[in-house]
């Protein structure tokens, strides 16, 4: 078998940012100073460019909540802020960050962003709704930090059972569609838009249908086919045949009356056809494939090809997409906006800076920790998301952004806020479900999407009912070891239960305005009254203070 890859002249004329992203990247990196250092460096030089003023850096209280939702995806609890706040160590921030992304919670947290990436809230087709085995497979790999290329090239390469294996189920979702399956591969890891080549040549790049055929073929011979039922879910066996292509069926059916179209051989979308080996002499493939038993390998996979070929250390787009969608992830935009739509007509604001993430993700074998570890240790990660411009430009990344907790981050910081988590008994919540006690339509509907910086928050009305008139209040359980418990029974003065109630629920103590108000509630009556205690907790869990990460 040969594979070639050639970019001649010709290409490399068409595609000047890919040729250049190819020779930076098969480079080692130089000796220099660290990423996080880089990072300030880059982003520091176009503020003075732009003459921006940056705002200062988070406070203590800012920046742990920023981060533990970004690492491990909710909020810290009381404890944890107070030991934090009290901390002097000069380099407790790193060590919190190494501590985090150490947390079991943080391949929990990968694997819900990535999932909800690679089957969005609503996929294409019912047969995926329920994905257990693929999502205990993500939170595997992330829980062993799988180099990011080798999971890719996993999940590319997967065939057989898509509920006992996991990753099959994501090629099911598009079954028997390669066009669809094209367009959701090259935007997810290689950030390349391809959907408008598929009916015509791009008008404001240079790809062609032919090039976005061409892609297709790697996937045209994948096969999708039922096996019955397993866990409750429908089961099914892919695999890839050893024949058939795609059809072009662009002009050629209109010229040629009666012709479905001319076949495309696969290739890559920089470089020449792949060449395959010819079939074994007397080869005859299966016309179908049996249902509920393996299908037979192919003698040659093409799909096994695009998988290789994407997650090449020096495939042009693989590492600076896979770094930008990092970027966006953490810094709450990409440096490339959208994140997923890399191309000459969409520079990236620090084109150096992507450059040099790409370069050392790949030095460092695409290790996804390592990279968010230098992200967040970053004077640019750190800043407060309060500065000193009336409307600062996001692509600047002067200030950090404010960006919504996604479904699973808010649900699991209210439990964390009200001490749901602790306090419910072991047992009682063997049988609750993930957004228990709230229904988790409700929740995927108003807060689904996930912080992948790949858009910006639009509240509307029903989310803000939802909060208002909903069944938040469920959340503030009464049972011992629950905040409502233990501001019941404490007998400290109000301002101490104040602080209690401020650091559990937003991580922070509140300021003398706050803390004057509360006291003047809470202490309108008497005697203590439950329902003022219930509607403060309430307040705070609903405030957009809560609602945000920032």
């Amino acid at each position: 078998m040969r594979m070639t890859q050639r970019s001649n002249d010709r290409r490399l004329t068409r595609w000047p940012l890919a040729a250049l992203v190819s020779l930076s990247l098969v480079q080692a990196a130089a000796a220099g100073p660290p990423l996080r250092e880089v990072i300030d460096t880059e982003v520091r030089a176009v503020w003075e460019r732009e003459k921006v003023s940056p705002a200062a850096p988070a406070s203590d209280a800012e920046f742990l909540r920023r981060v533990s939702v970004d690492i491990v995806g909710v909020i810290p609890t009381h404890e944890e802020a107070v030991a934090f706040l009290a901390d002097q160590s000069p380099d407790k921030r790193r060590q919190l960050i190494d501590r985090l992304l150490d947390d079991p919670r943080y391949a929990r947290h990968m694997a819900e962003l990535w999932d909800v990436l690679l089957f969005t809230r609503n996929p294409p087709g019912s047969e995926v709704d329920k994905r257990d085995g693929f999502q205990g497979w993500l939170r595997q790999r992330f829980a062993e930090n799988t180099p990011y290329d080798k999971l890719v090239r996993e999940l590319l390469k997967a065939e057989g059972n898509s509920v006992e294996q996991g990753p099959p189920l994501y090629f099911v979702q598009y079954r028997q569609r390669p066009e669809d399956m094209t367009e959701v591969v090259t935007q997810t890891f290689l950030g390349v838009q391809l959907q408008c080549a598929r009916c015509h040549n791009h008008p404001f790049e240079s790809w062609t249908q032919q090039d976005f055929y061409g892609m297709a073929a790697f996937l045209a011979r994948l096969q999708i086919v039922s096996a019955g039922k397993a866990d409750n879910q429908s089961k099914y066996m892919v695999a890839e045949k050893s024949t058939g292509d795609i059809l072009f069926t662009g002009a050629v059916k209109e010229d040629k009356p009666g012709k479905k179209g001319d076949p495309v051989a696969p290739k890559f979308l920089i470089g020449d056809p792949l060449v395959e080996p010819p079939l074994p002499d007397g080869f005859k493939e299966v016309a179908k494939f049996e249902e509920n038993k393996p299908p037979p390998a192919p003698v040659f996979s093409r799909k096994d090809q695009l998988a290789e070929w994407v997650t090449r250390a020096d495939n042009p787009y693989f590492a600076k997409a896979t770094a930008n969608r990092l970027w966006a992830m953490f810094l709450g935009r990409g440096l490339v906006h959208p994140v997923d739509n890399l191309s000459d007509s969409n520079k990236p604001s620090h084109p150096e800076l992507l450059t040099a993430l790409a370069r050392e993700l790949v030095e460092h074998q695409f290790d996804l920790k390592w990279l968010i570890r230098e992200l967040c240790n970053s004077q640019v990660y750190q800043l407060s998301s309060i500065g000193p411009e009336a409307d600062p430009l996001p692509r600047l990344f002067q200030q950090a952004r404010v960006r919504p907790l996604s479904a699973e981050e808010l649900m699991d910081s209210w439990r964390v806020a009200t001490g749901f988590e602790t306090s419910v008994k072991p047992d009682a919540k063997k049988n609750v479900g993930r957004f228990a006690p709230i229904d988790g339509g409700y929740m995927i509907r108003f807060f689904g999407q996930p912080n992948t910086g790949t858009g910006d928050f639009q509240g509307g009305l029903h989310e803000h009912l939802f909060l208002n008139n909903g069944p938040v209040s469920q959340l503030i359980v009464t049972s011992p070891g629950s905040l409502y418990d233990s501001l019941v029974k404490s007998t400290s003065p109000w301002p101490d239960r104040i602080d209690r109630l401020y650091l559990s629920l937003l991580n922070r103590p509140p300021n003398d305005e706050e803390r004057q108000k509360f006291s003047e509630f809470f202490s309108a009556d008497e005697k203590m009254n439950p329902e003022r205690l219930r509607d403060a907790i309430w307040a705070l869990m609903t405030c957009s203070e809560f609602r945000f990460n920032h």
